[in-house]
């Protein structure tokens, strides 16, 4: 079992008594262990059903982590019993449990649908020296709200974070009414929506019920998250976290929601790991001597477990940045250390894109987390869409993004069709489009709000005649929304090849016949052209045919491999949530791991590389005045040189010729006493 495999600190925390239990868990102590531990001593010792445990990742890769671990020790019946996921997973899951509808969305495309709503107002009619945020900055703003508070309204939200924007507060406010009000007409949610859904509803529903709630990496809760913990009707609470790793300030992360935890769980008791089993003493006491600097808000005690010979944190300073990347390219290619072992770890993506590109002048293979996936393509993204106006004919996103391929039609128009033919259908663009309503006009008339920057905005209507010589059959003619004066000829071939793949695919059940299907299909078939011939275009702006005819190749293999994925569901809205909720956490190859701090976090390698250490850059100062702290950045200094378990190298440059920059070291090696 679990148990024997730990030491006196570790199980003394996962077999404690039942109520409100903080794990301090540094890094390389083993807290994945321990939580293993405390549930299969939940499982066998105490004989909680295993749905009746909750466990709360940051992850879906540590939540099958832990399962895997368990699993070794328990019955496959079991693991499926056991509720566990990230918090956006589990909420989706459970929200589906009680029979919630939710078609989740991811932000990129909810940023669109605000962009539709900000474009029609207008705020030059207020005198102000101001400048208006955009809709993109002003979706992430909101985001950042909904995860900060739970008391405050935006308003005054952004007051009390010192926005000047005052002037503009109430147009704010009333987008995101319109917004939450579209978003509710289309039954569309995304990932903090889930999250205040899934509070809501267990405030008012009490049917579930857990006995204990588990929550890893509890550092990097933020308020939004931390009141759905204390709203799961629970007995016990579990949390592991350490207060030295929390580097999610940026995204509404509180350090605060660890650091009074026996204030607010009257009677908790805190227990400590400090044995370290990943780094060298050398590396941990070079951690250790920085991140003292930092309040200390539970008391620590580190361990070295690893008491042989090692060598020191090297020290690499270079005249000039580039030199930096190349000679730390160098040095890789002759490190006896596999490839896959190897993490170059940076605070700022421009310090990847000089490492990527020395790497490569090597020969030397890397991967890079945040490149274009699989599922980020543009021709998968298309076929997701199509699908996802099958399974969901109030699916405006979905639709919106298929018609960013129709020549003339942009988002505003996309989305003033799409509430055209939902009227003319009650709600269903499939009988929008073949069962229409009786009505003449079908698109709506803006209200007019002068000091909402809401203006009249009459439309105008064109004659259906003009696409009288096209191949379009009778009952496509006599729809309404063929009569909006913008739309151009080629707008409405398009719609008439939507409108016929609307006809032949409603009828497909199977995920994978219907994907078929759509590959197939006349309206994929465009995009695939209208994809392959950008990706020919030559520098003097002629098309190469070749390459075209290899970029079709190349979209329809991809078109080949979702297929294969959708054979192992049996319905088609299944297939696009488990897609939807599970993205790929780390980018696929091999090679050199290229890795932002925020992405190493939870990752340990043999040899490490911590690069650009020069005040500005790491600490990010850029940042630190735009809400951040000196002590979140010498977190992330923190969480950086622990990834590493044999050597760990820092290094900076004094001079970057490219920017005439002068640099100077950052204070974090001071601190280190490398200097």
């Amino acid at each position: 079992m679990p148990l024997s495999r730990l030491n006196q600190e570790q199980l003394h925390a996962a077999t404690t008594k039942a109520g409100s239990n903080l794990i301090i868990a540094s890094a390389g102590t083993g807290k994945t262990s321990t939580i293993v531990a405390r549930i299969a001593y939940l499982l066998k010792e105490k004989r909680v059903k295993p749905e009746h445990i909750l466990l709360l990742t940051f992850t879906n890769k540590a939540a099958a982590e832990m399962l895997e671990r368990i699993s070794i020790f328990f019955d496959k019946t079991v693991m499926e019993r056991l509720e566990s996921g990230t918090f956006h997973a589990v909420s989706y899951r459970l929200l589906k449990k009680l029979g919630k509808k939710i078609s989740l969305k991811q932000p990129k495309d909810l940023k669109i649908l605000l962009k539709t709503i900000h474009d029609k107002r207008r705020f030059d009619h207020i005198d102000s020296s101001i400048n208006v945020y955009q809709s993109s900055y002003l979706y992430d703003l909101f985001s950042l709200y909904q995860n900060s508070t739970i008391d405050l309204n935006f308003s005054d939200w952004l007051e009390e974070k010192g926005s000047e924007h005052g002037d503009y507060y109430d147009i704010y406010e009333d987008i995101f009414i319109e917004f939450k009000e579209l978003k509710n007409e289309y039954g569309y949610v995304d990932f903090n929506d889930l999250l205040i859904m899934m509070r809501e509803t267990l405030k008012e529903d009490n049917s579930l019920k857990f006995n204990e709630v588990l929550v890893d990496e509890y550092q990097d809760t933020n308020n939004l998250q931390s009141s759905l913990i204390d709203a799961f009707d629970k007995k016990s609470l579990f949390c592991v976290g350490d207060y030295d790793q929390s580097i999610y300030g940026f995204n509404g992360a509180n350090i605060e929601i660890i650091g009074s935890f026996a204030d607010r769980y009257k009677g908790a008791s805190i227990f400590n790991l400090n044995k370290n089993y990943r780094s060298t003493s050398k590396i941990l006491a070079l951690a250790n001597r920085v991140i003292e600097h930092n309040p200390r808000l539970y008391k620590k005690k580190y361990e070295v477990t690893r008491t042989q010979e090692c060598e020191a944190p090297q020290l690499l300073i270079y005249d000039e940045l580039f030199t930096q990347y190349q000679a730390i390219s160098s040095l890789i290619k002759l490190s006896n250390t596999t490839y896959e072992n190897i993490a170059v770890i940076f605070r700022n993506n421009s310090s990847a894109d000089g490492m990527e590109a020395t790497l490569r002048e090597e020969n030397i293979p890397c991967k890079r987390k945040g490149g274009i996936s699989f599922f980020d393509s543009r021709e998968i993204k298309a076929i997701m869409d199509l699908l996802s106006v099958v399974v969901n004919s109030k699916d405006m996103m979905a639709f919106i993004h298929i018609f960013e391929y129709a020549k003339g039609v942009g988002s505003a128009l996309s989305k003033e069709l799409f509430e055209a033919l939902s009227k003319l259908g009650a709600g269903d663009i499939y009988r929008g489009f073949f069962h229409p309503k009786d009505i003449s006009n079908p698109f709506k008339k803006r209200v007019q709000n002068y000091q909402l920057g809401l203006f009249d905005d009459c439309h105008e209507f064109g004659s259906v005649s003009r696409f009288a010589n096209e191949n379009f059959n009778e009952n496509f003619l006599s729809n309404p929304i063929l009569k909006h004066a913008r739309l151009s000829v080629d707008g409405a071939k398009f719609i008439f090849k939507f409108y016929n793949y609307m006809r032949n695919s409603i009828r497909i059940k199977n995920p994978k016949i219907l994907v078929n299907y759509i590959i197939n299909s006349e309206i994929f078939n465009h995009i695939t052209d209208f994809l392959a011939t950008q990706r020919a275009i030559k520098k003097d702006g002629s098309i190469d045919e070749v390459a075209k005819q290899e970029a079709r190749e190349r979209i329809l293999k991809k078109g080949d491999i979702l297929k294969e994925l959708a054979g192992g569901y049996k319905s088609s809205e299944r297939f696009l949530n488990a897609l939807t909720l599970g993205k790929s956490e780390m980018s696929a190859g091999d090679g050199v791991n290229l890795l932002s701090v925020h992405a190493s976090k939870g990752l340990e390698f043999s040899q490490v590389y911590v690069i650009d250490l020069m005040d500005g850059r790491f600490p990010n100062r850029k940042l630190m005045n735009k809400g951040g702290s000196l002590e979140e950045e010498r977190r992330l200094f923190y969480v950086a040189v622990t990834r590493a378990k044999d050597n760990l190298s820092l290094s900076y440059a004094r001079f970057d010729k490219i920017k005439k920059i002068e640099y100077v070291h950052s204070p974090f090696l001071k601190e280190a006493k490398l200097l």
